[in-house]
This record gives structure tokens, C-alpha cells and sequence, in this order.
């Protein structure tokens, strides 16, 4: 079993009410916009950490993290990347590589809007951690632990830091 942390745009901010929430997982996954590779370093320091480069992420994370990553943990098949839509409004690129992967986790970032979304047609979970950093609309700051074992996802849990 793996226990996961689900970051996204935090901007280059690490709210300090976020740490605790990290020592009972096994793993960290940043889902783009993280700021400056020094956010990645600092979490790098508690857990392991899977990410994509997002939009407003210099040369700096983009040397260190690519654009997409698709991989398998605990059977699960997972594909992430920073702009990615949500279920019925996926771009249409995207949703042909998403129809090619047929990954069983769908996670992106981006909106700073959390959604947790089964997709029936393309039969995926989607996961959008919505914001943790301070920059943006959103007035919540919010993260996503799961949990994946024998090829499922278990214990989802929202995770509410405050206002931003």
C-alpha cells in the first residue's frame, strides 16, 4: 500500500499547516505550478516527490520535471499533468491521449478548483487537488491524500489548509 500526498499550484508557497498532513504518507505528487524547484527540494526532504512542470514554472522545475508523467504505483495506472480540464471539457489532444492510455487515475491541476470526478466515459478517476499556494482565485487553500493498494484508490480525504 502507498499513501499519497496530492499537491498543486502552490505557487512558491509551502503553507506550514501542510507538513502534518505529509508524515503519514509514503508519497508526495505535485500536479504543476509549483513555483521554483526549491518547493520540490523542500518536500524532496519528507518524502519522495512525482511532479509535472505547470504553466507559470520556469527552466529551473522544467529541468528537473516533465511536462507529463505516466507511470504505474500499486497496480494503479496513473497519468498527470499540469492543464488537463475535467471530465466532458478535456482538450481535444489530451483526450485522445487519454483514450490511447486508458490510465485508471487521471490527475491535473491548474483551475485551482478541487474536483474528485468519476469519468464514466473514458472510466477514470479524475483528481484535481484544486490550490495549496496563495496566489489565485481560490479562497481555500486544499490538498488530497489517497491511498492505493491492489490496484485500487481508497481513503480519499480532503484536506482544508484555511483561507488563503
Amino acid at each position: 500500500m502507498q499513501r499519497i500526498a496530492l499537491l498543486s499550484d502552490t505557487h512558491n508557497y509551502l503553507d506550514p499547516g501542510l507538513f502534518k498532513y505529509l508524515d503519514s504518507c509514503d508519497q508526495i505528487w505535485h500536479a504543476g505550478d509549483i513555483g521554483t524547484v526549491g518547493i520540490c527540494h523542500a518536500l524532496q526532504k519528507i518524502k519522495p516527490v512525482t511532479a509535472v512542470y505547470g504553466n507559470i514554472d520556469g527552466s529551473d522545475v522544467r529541468k528537473e520535471y516533465p511536462e507529463e508523467q505516466h507511470f504505474t504505483c500499486e497496480g494503479v495506472s496513473v497519468y498527470m499533468v499540469h492543464i488537463g480540464g475535467y471530465p466532458g471539457h478535456y482538450p481535444a489532444a489530451l483526450k485522445k491521449k487519454l483514450e490511447l492510455l486508458k490510465p485508471a487515475l487521471f490527475i491535473c491541476g491548474h483551475s485551482h478548483i478541487l474536483r474528485v470526478m468519476y469519468d464514466k466515459q473514458l472510466n477514470f478517476l479524475h483528481i484535481n487537488p484544486g490550490a495549496c499556494g496563495i496566489h489565485g482565485f481560490h479562497q481555500v487553500k486544499t490538498l488530497i491524500r489517497f491511498s492505493l493498494q491492489n490496484s485500487e484508490i481508497k481513503d480519499l480525504e480532503v484536506i482544508e489548509l484555511g483561507k488563503r
